[in-house]
């Protein structure tokens, strides 16, 4: 029987082979408790970086939830502090649109003023007097004008005011914007959980934005704003009790300089009919005085003439008796009595001249006179109608004055700070109007 060939190789001893057993046994035993440490410290980092991650998740929650927080809160703050400016631009606007249509109410007036002095320009000779009529009425008109410039200084001041407001509620509007979309934006992240379907990993998340502020530099820049709309607001309240306390006041003096020119005017209207009258009486009794003393030379120029006719037949009885002959032409009593009588009717010619021409030239005189009181009387007539037409003139103030009064009375009010204040009209009442 033939011997089996043997395998060429390296044969290992049996101490070899106990020894590599025991070698891989020993490393199988220790790789085990590799192993074994490696398990326990990975369910160790797993239990570890779970509670980690669902702590760490929980605190930026929290962290979300009070973010959301305060930034509802802030636009709430910035909600009611818009709501506010809004109402504070409505009741400045209603104010300027007072003082505007309180501004456009004394054009009447100044017209009127305007309208009494230029009919009163109207008078003649001495009855051009510068009365207190015309004082008042120029004082009228200087207060209004001031009344206008003053208003229009109010009315400017609203518009500034009212841009002022516009800007900060663009301000406000924008700052309100901004909370309510990084509301959504952190309302949407803390709505987000790891079953969401649209997370995913994002390039550099960690990365800081280029504008990212400082929580402290968020809160300021909205308190600027909500500090800066209340100060526009206590600015706008100030300007609206200051103006509506001005219109009062100068609607007071309106309606006191208007009472006091007509009381001007119509005491100058009395006056200018008791003038009239005692002119009328005058005239009158002097056409009275006229007429006797017509009477009373037509007597005279008769007597004239009687006395005339008298002294021719004095002077005929001495001339013919210078005819007398011889002796018979005797300086007898008829002869003394003839030239007494010629003496005699001579100066009572002479004085009855005097007085004819005395009288003559009275008449002459009044006649004169009552012409310039006729004339006097036509511009004392005259006068007097240029006040009633300036007295009917100043109705539509009283009329125009009535019905403004009667659309929207003004209600005294008191503000916080103690000071009146006017409260606006209902809306769509009529604000009043200056005179």
């Amino acid at each position: 029987m033939s011997s089996l060939p043997a395998k060429p190789g390296l044969r290992h001893s049996v101490s070899e082979w106990h020894s590599n057993n025991q070698q891989l046994a020993a490393t199988a035993q220790h790789e085990r408790h590799v192993s074994t440490a490696i398990r326990q410290e990975g369910r160790s980092l797993r239990n570890h970086t779970c509670c980690q991650t669902a702590w760490d998740e929980r605190d930026t929650s929290r962290r979300l939830s009070d973010r959301v927080w305060d930034v509802a809160r802030w636009r709430d703050v910035l909600e009611s502090c818009a709501l506010s400016v809004d109402q504070e631009m409505e009741a400045l606007t209603l104010s300027k649109e007072q003082t505007e249509q309180a501004l456009a109410a004394t054009a009447v007036p100044l017209e009127v003023s305007t309208e009494c002095l230029t009919l009163r320009e109207g008078r003649q000779g001495h009855e051009l007097v510068a009365d207190s009529v015309e004082e008042q009425l120029r004082k009228e008109v200087e207060l209004i004008e001031r009344v206008q410039r003053g208003l229009q200084q109010h009315v400017d001041r609203a518009f500034e005011q009212l841009c002022v407001l516009q800007e900060v509620r663009h301000q406000l509007t924008a700052d309100l914007q901004n909370k309510t979309d990084a509301l959504d934006i952190d309302m949407s992240c803390l709505s987000l959980t790891i079953k969401s379907p649209h997370i995913s990993l994002k390039t550099n998340p960690t990365r800081i934005p280029s504008g990212s502020s400082a929580p402290q530099e968020w809160v300021q820049f909205s308190q600027y704003n909500v500090i800066r709309a209340q100060e526009a607001m206590q600015a706008s309240q100030q300007m609206r009790e200051n103006t509506n306390l001005s219109r009062a006041q100068l609607q007071n003096e309106l309606e006191t300089q208007r009472r006091a020119t007509e009381f001007a005017l119509r005491k100058r209207n009395h006056h200018e009919e008791l003038a009239r009258d005692e002119l009328q009486w005058q005239i009158t009794n002097t056409e009275d005085e006229m007429a006797e003393m017509e009477r009373d030379i037509q007597g005279l120029d008769a007597d004239l003439q009687a006395k005339t006719a008298s002294l021719k037949l004095a002077h005929t009885r001495l001339e013919t008796r210078t005819c007398r002959p011889g002796m018979d032409l005797c300086r007898d009593e008829v002869q003394h009595g003839l030239v007494a009588e010629v003496q005699q009717l001579e100066t009572t010619i002479l004085v009855l001249k005097q007085k004819l021409s005395e009288a003559q030239h009275s008449l002459q005189r009044m006649k004169l006179h009552h012409t310039r009181m006729l004339q006097d009387l036509w511009r004392k007539q005259e006068a007097l109608s240029l006040e009633q037409r300036s007295m009917n003139t100043r109705t539509r103030l009283t009329s125009t004055s009535s019905t403004d009064k009667t659309a929207a009375p003004l209600v005294p009010l008191t503000n916080s700070s103690g000071r009146s204040n006017l409260q606006l009209p209902a809306q769509g009442e009529r604000p009043l109007a200056l005179m």
